[in-house]
């Protein structure tokens, strides 16, 4: 049985989630459509095992569904208010690069 998490613990496996590279690219791709694992591994250019441990991750985190379709399985976002989340996310990030107010920020690859 599904469960709702905490809004402390949504936030914590949404960091999780997005703390890796691959795993942000499955979310973006996700946010398009549901999708076949050899397919997005193909689009990704990455093995099927190393999406299969990425997508496990993502599974644990909560962000994402894997659903039966016959003899295969398709992965789509748990929520559809995720896509917009990531929408959201996406902006903001390009926002705070676009005003650099660490004098700092060159030298230590931060803000």
């Amino acid at each position: 049985m599904l469960t709702a998490a905490p809004d402390i613990d949504v936030l914590v496996r949404f960091g999780r989630a997005l703390a890796d590279p691959i795993r942000c690219r499955i979310l973006l791709a996700l946010r398009e459509a549901p999708v076949y694992p050899a397919e997005l591994a193909e689009a990704l250019g990455v093995s099927r095992t190393r999406l299969s441990n990425h997508l496990a991750c993502l599974r644990d985190c909560g962000l994402v569904v894997a659903v039966p379709d016959g003899r295969r399985t398709r992965y789509e976002l748990a929520d559809e208010r995720l896509g917009h989340a990531l929408d959201d996310l996406r902006t903001a990030v390009v926002a705070v690069e676009t005003d650099r107010t660490c004098p700092d920020a060159d030298d230590k690859g931060c803000c």
